[in-house]
């Protein structure tokens, strides 16, 4: 088992690698995953079903003891990406697909890669955590009607399509992860170490179906999704912590929110992207799932490095 958790955390560690890889692979030879693009949305179920296993009720209780933080993650959440999105597409002129799909992560809710990024900068994770939970379940009502709103006016747009698939893809699975944690809990941990590994699998060849599907088109707006996926990513999480510093949060709190609104479920945006839009909506997804953890990682690597030096200095 201690071998199986090593494998495991390697495979994890090294996400963005394989991602690069596989995108690369795909787009050179794109014909092998064509095939596959049905299958994305049970790829995207399986990675929720991981998150809900990481999940407990415990992970909601802390709006209980500290409301105005977690209402704070939500309304940030739900505010900035969405309109840093729909503005990012207005300033670059993209073209109405490209336009929604950018918008349409932003509508997304952040992903379990927030809570890592906030653990490995040191900040609050316990309020990173209820944060992303709250913001999950909140999904299937808040990201189709937000994403109406701003993207209805570029692209003709059926919430209520959105929202069964969110229910389904998203929802669904993360309760039963929960229901499965809470009822068959030693089973669950017995498993747990490799659910992030299968969490791995599933998103890097969703987004190297992605890449091939739209290898024809991706080297005529690749360039432009990328500076627009990288301006959202930082004006997400630039916005993020300044909002929450000017909320009166603590540099800790902060961090945690700046992780929650810059970080986005980018899957489920793929997912979503494909089964209603044009399937070039898409690319802006697969790219942040690569960015944003490039960005988080750095970022969370000169916090954690802050933080040390400063606690160096005080115990001097």
């Amino acid at each position: 088992m201690e071998t199986l958790e090593r494998i495991s955390k390697i495979i994890t560690k090294l996400f963005p690698l394989w991602v690069v890889l596989f995108a690369a692979y795909a787009f050179l030879n794109p014909a092998p995953f064509k095939p596959h693009a049905s299958l994305i949305p049970y790829g995207l179920g399986i990675i929720m079903l991981g998150m809900g296993l990481t999940m407990t009720l415990n992970d909601f209780k802390l709006v209980l003891t500290r409301p105005k933080d977690v209402l704070y993650g939500i309304g940030f959440r739900y505010l900035i990406m969405p309109f840093v999105g729909f503005a990012v597409a207005k300033l670059l002129g993209l073209p109405p697909a490209l336009a929604a799909g950018l918008i349409l992560v932003g509508c997304c809710p952040s992903g379990t890669a927030s809570n890592v990024m906030t653990f490995l900068a040191r900040g609050d994770t316990a309020l990173s955590v209820t944060v992303s939970s709250f913001n999950t379940v909140l999904a299937p009502l808040l990201t189709p009607y937000i994403f109406l709103l701003l993207a209805g006016t570029l692209i003709p747009i059926k919430a209520e399509a959105l929202l069964i698939d969110i229910l389904k893809i998203v929802l669904l699975p993360i309760m039963i992860g929960i229901g499965l944690r809470t009822f068959l809990s030693s089973f669950v941990n017995k498993i747990m170490a490799i659910v992030p590994v299968i969490s791995v699998i599933c998103i890097v060849l969703v987004i190297a179906v992605v890449i091939a599907l739209n290898a024809a088109k991706l080297a005529t707006v690749a360039g432009i999704a990328l500076l627009a996926v990288a301006l959202h990513n930082a004006l997400g999480l630039g916005l993020g912590y300044g909002a929450s510093r000017a909320a009166g949060m603590s540099i800790d709190k902060s961090k945690a929110i700046c992780f929650e609104i810059g970080m986005e479920n980018s899957g489920l945006a793929v997912a979503l992207a494909l089964a209603h839009l044009d399937p070039i909506a898409a690319v802006p997804g697969a790219i942040f799932s690569v960015w944003h953890n490039l960005t988080g990682s750095v970022l969370a690597g000169y916090w954690s490095s802050k933080k040390d030096k400063e606690e160096s200095v005080i115990n001097s």
